[in-house]
């Protein structure tokens, strides 16, 4: 893919194209459709961003609940399934899967929502100490480091659909 192409195509094959860089969120490509032409893949990323951060509470908890429990089976796009099976969250031993399963609880009980981490080069143990880091947030906190992990992952997702430019 590249910026040309991605600006000529039609809204169908644009919201296409960008399927999976927010998980099961079309409507934020949908939003920026009419904001063409982008100028460069960090111009389409930070017009993406924006209109993240300027939806409403209602979208963005949408946007978060949309995103798959770590470990955990469901609604995985593509591109999650990969990343989590690179980060080995596909592979565990019954003792990781069972406290992996548990922070997930912890986590969702506490915060109402799922755990939301870039876990492209982490480990399995890094990821569960930043989820028992994470579970002393506030709420108000934990939602903006979800919101701020959204961006991060769907920059990273942008950059590898572009990664030929």
């Amino acid at each position: 893919m590249n910026i040309e192409i991605l600006n000529e195509a039609d809204t169908e094959l644009f919201v296409e194209e960008l399927d999976g860089i927010f998980e099961h969120s079309p409507w934020i490509a949908r939003e920026v459709v009419e904001k063409r032409p982008f100028s460069s893949v960090d111009n389409l990323f930070q017009t993406l961003a924006k209109v993240v951060m300027s939806s409403t509470q209602e979208q963005k908890e949408a946007l978060i609940n949309a995103h798959p429990r770590l470990g955990g089976s469901g609604k995985l796009t593509e591109r999650s399934g990969s990343e989590q099976q690179q980060a080995g969250l596909h592979n565990l031993k019954k003792k990781e899967a069972a406290a992996l399963a548990k922070l997930n609880a912890e986590y969702e009980q506490l915060f109402d929502f799922p755990f939301i981490m870039v876990i492209r080069g982490r480990s399995k143990q890094e990821i569960y100490s930043a989820m028992e880091k994470r579970l002393k947030n506030s709420q108000q906190k934990e939602f903006e480091i979800a919101l701020d992990e959204i961006l991060k992952i769907a920059r990273l997702r942008l950059d590898d659909l572009f990664k030929s430019e």
